[in-house]
């Protein structure tokens, strides 16, 4: 079958791999229907290393089920499903508790960019899209792709700092998860949503997605703005969508005295201040990780299907599997916002 490898920096290549099969009992295979690139696979496209063995590429994918490993219940073949972007046994004790990206049976996918995937844990992972691929209207596959990290990486965000009414939230970051957090704040009450970002065309989007404000400053600028706007206070919540360290700063200087920060953006970095001055001095609560996509994925689906969300609007290029390269490129060069990729 035909993927994505990538052998170094900038060095993204689509060649023939063997074909995914199940390997275990708890294994399914899912052909894929839409796959795309994710800003996280940005980090190794600027500093993977040279390999000459390559690493398949890609962590977000819907598709049809193709085969099952024996023990596999709950799918079968034929379904359509969303996969979320880490797999799990979703039965154990941290699963249960809702953090299935730290199952101890489970993992994290980097094989999505192809033709076909293998699903560990399948039955654990898998959700099954009511209707099955006839009885869904095409137009909605890039809402339901969102469902796999995007969107629920954003909504991440917002449900641990506990976003509610009446509160004003911060968004740091014009990608397409900061984007999906503010639509996720919106949904969950937010009464004022600032972003935080620079790219008017992606801004653009952020309003309509729900935000109130726009701050395109940054460092002590942007602070100072978005202290202004809330009448010196900060605000209440900030999401951190973006994973570098001048965020990280942006957003303990405008987070108000007893607020959260909740970091969904990939940490490309080692330390940051937590001292007197950034957070303990003001009583400031940090969380955030890996998204639980599988926690959140049935409740939020209905939502996607009766149209009452759009999260899909985040992609705004489509190429082929044989372009993936290109996607990559475009997203680097910020001429795309997020690439949906069609096998």
């Amino acid at each position: 079958m035909r993927a994505a490898v990538m052998y170094g920096a900038g060095d993204v290549r689509v060649q023939d791999v063997p074909d995914a099969a199940v390997q275990e009992t708890t294994d399914a295979v899912v052909r894929v229907v839409r796959a795309c690139v994710c800003g996280s696979d940005l980090h190794p496209y600027h500093s993977m290393e040279p390999s000459q063995q390559g690493q398949p590429m890609g962590h977000e994918f819907i598709g049809v089920v193709e085969e099952t490993g024996s023990a596999v219940t709950g799918v079968a073949v034929g379904d359509f499903v969303i996969s979320p972007f880490a797999f799990s046994d979703n039965t154990c004790d941290l699963c249960r508790e809702g953090f299935q990206t730290a199952c101890p049976h489970g993992g994290f996918f980097s094989s999505a960019q192809a033709e076909a995937v293998r699903v560990p844990q399948a039955a654990g992972t898998l959700v099954t899209v009511p209707g099955g691929l006839a009885g869904v209207d095409e137009a909605l596959y890039p809402s339901l792709l969102t469902l796999s990290d995007v969107y629920l990486t954003g909504y991440h965000a917002a449900f641990m700092a506990r976003v509610e009414a009446g509160k004003t939230v911060t968004v740091i970051g014009d990608g397409a998860v900061g984007l999906s957090a503010v639509l996720a704040a919106r949904q969950m009450g937010a009464e004022r949503i600032i972003l935080m970002g620079r790219h008017t065309s992606r801004t653009d989007l952020g309003r309509e997605f729900g935000a109130t404000d726009v701050v395109a400053e940054r460092g002590e600028e942007g602070v100072a703005k978005v202290r202004e706007l809330t009448g010196g206070q900060g605000s209440h919540v900030v999401l951190e969508a973006v994973g570098h360290l001048p965020a990280y700063e942006q957003a303990y200087g405008v987070v108000r005295a007893g607020g959260v920060i909740s970091r969904v953006g990939v940490p490309q970095y080692e330390e940051a201040p937590i001292g007197f001055a950034s957070l303990f001095g003001r009583n400031v609560t940090l969380n955030g990780g890996p998204a639980p996509v599988r926690a959140y994925l049935e409740d939020v689906l209905p939502t996607v299907l009766d149209g009452t969300i759009d999260p899909g609007r985040v992609f705004d290029r489509t190429v082929g599997l044989e372009e993936v390269p290109e996607g990559y490129r475009a997203m680097d060069a910020r001429e795309a916002l997020k690439v949906l990729v069609r096998p």
